[in-house]
């Protein structure tokens, strides 16, 4: 086995490679059809991130550089992922497909051996002149244990690629977890020695920063795709982040008694599904959540960094600027931590986005998105032509105008599961046509999501309607895309 001075220094020697390799590269000029530069892409992806951000209005987590790009961009309050797990949502977004047609809904599997025709986003950017570039976890990766490979990557998206490595990595076995030696899948945590360049994400937002160094000395059109691995478990952090949420701040939502008798058979499975890490000990829990919020500031500072290159570098005029995450998650929300939910907690993503010229900057708008929507929205924000087999729809209108309605509702599934966001209400059914059971929840009254009116012979007409509209999405979200192979099981 390597030692850790070797694998710190591998990780430093990637940035050099790098700089090698686009040196070499000659740029080649995006260009519109009217001969103007097209605009850049930034995309920048947080790994297992709720809103618990401030421009969200979260109490206490701190997150200043996220907020610092939410006053210059437009926040999306109602933006949705369509399978709260890495790997399905990674890979939907990437194609701008729905899970059911990737035909992917477990991790580890690549897009290529589902869809092996397809073209993936920053294929498109590829085929436009711009150089695609990937810093860390962009496809699915197995955290912390593939960090410093491709994980399960697509070598077609890209021109570039890094793997960063820090010390989060290398220094497992200072790391708590309720299952000892056990980390990606379980609550884990560290407050480490030790400041942010030393860590993974710190190294790829320097990694990032010499990327954009690079195209802005040799005037490259770029898709630089940056994924960060926190707030992944273990939640690893310097001790600065973990000293900015005194435990006695922290609060442990509470669950009552019986409640998990109030849900579908299914729905109780995925909330039990890992049941060392449901109604966790209050001190523990206490814990847990204090690291989730350091990781998550560990990380908003690294974007900071990103995005300040990119002002410096005069690249912020002419650079669209997407922010999100793979997926919610859950902090004790229904007794439960992390994903893997169709409730509110997992569902949920942040988004914002930035575009040149746009007419909406800093404001926030309750317009439905969904990350199948990414993939035609960068298409038609830089002018490129996107495979007419997409399933997402353009949110650029949304750019210009807050009121802009280019979806009503929202889809996201889970195991036999599929669930609707509607204005007002998130309706769900599990099973064929709900066989195995369903939730209707009324956000306005409930935002928690605590009480199922499913059973309400009051709620019998809504139900019907609902039920409705979502066997619609359902089977447009099936629907087999024109010109693409699909290998395994719908």
């Amino acid at each position: 086995m390597q030692n850790s001075d070797a694998l710190l220094a591998r990780g430093l020697a990637w940035s050099w490679l790098l700089a090698i390799s686009l040196t070499l590269a000659a740029p080649v000029a995006a260009q519109a059809a009217d001969g103007e530069t097209r605009p850049n892409v930034l995309f920048l992806i947080a790994d297992d991130l709720n809103c618990d951000l401030g421009c969200y209005g979260h109490p206490l987590v701190k997150s200043p550089q996220i907020d610092a790009l939410a006053r210059t961009a437009v926040r999306f309050e109602q933006a949705y992922c369509q399978y709260p797990l890495c790997g399905p949502s990674r890979a939907s977004f990437m194609t701008g497909l729905y899970p059911d047609q990737t035909r992917i809904h477990q991790n580890a599997i690549l897009i290529r051996d589902r869809m092996p025709d397809v073209q993936t986003m920053s294929q498109m950017f590829r085929q436009a002149g711009y150089t695609a570039a990937r810093v860390g976890k962009i496809y699915h990766y197995n955290v912390p244990n593939s960090i410093g490979s491709d994980g399960h990557d697509d070598p077609d998206s890209w021109d570039v690629k890094v793997n960063p490595i820090g010390r989060d990595k290398i220094e497992e076995s200072k790391i708590f977890s309720l299952r000892p030696g056990s980390f990606g899948g379980t609550l884990s945590w560290l407050s480490a020695d030790g400041d942010d360049d030393d860590q993974t994400d710190g190294k790829g937002a320097l990694a990032a920063i010499e990327l954009l160094t690079e195209f802005a000395q040799n005037k490259t059109p770029f898709f630089l795709a940056v994924g960060f691995y926190r707030p992944h478990t273990p939640y690893v952090a310097p001790h600065a982040y973990f000293d900015l949420y005194p435990p006695h701040q922290i609060q442990v939502p509470k669950v009552p008694e019986g409640y998990l008798e109030t849900l579908p058979e299914p729905a109780q499975q995925a909330l039990l599904r890992k049941k060392d890490q449901v109604n966790l000990d209050p001190k523990l829990a206490v814990q847990a959540i204090q690291a989730y919020y350091a990781s998550i500031s560990l990380m908003d500072a690294q974007v900071g960094r990103v995005l300040k290159s990119l002002d410096d570098l005069g690249l912020a005029d002419n650079t669209v600027v997407l922010f999100t995450s793979d997926h919610g998650y859950h902090m004790g929300e229904h007794g439960y931590y992390q994903k893997t939910t169709l409730f509110e907690n997992a569902a949920h993503v942040p988004l914002l986005i930035r575009a040149p010229g746009m007419k909406q900057a800093g404001g926030h708008t309750a317009s439905f998105a969904e990350m199948v929507d990414f993939y035609p929205t960068l298409a038609e924000l830089c002018g490129l032509t996107p495979p007419g087999n997409l399933s997402g729809v353009s949110l650029a209108p949304v750019l210009d105008d807050l009121a802009a309605t280019p979806r009503a509702a929202a889809l996201t599934q889970y195991g036999s599961g599929y669930s609707l966001r509607t204005p007002r209400y998130r309706y769900t059914e599990w099973g064929v046509g709900g066989d195995k059971g369903n939730e209707l929840y009324d956000r306005k009254t409930d935002p928690a999501e605590m009480h199922n009116l499913a059973g309400d012979p009051d709620q019998a007409d809504r139900i019907k309607e609902l039920s409705f509209q979502l066997g619609k999405r359902i089977e447009q979200a099936q629907k087999t895309p024109t010109g693409l192979r699909q290998i395994g099981k719908p």
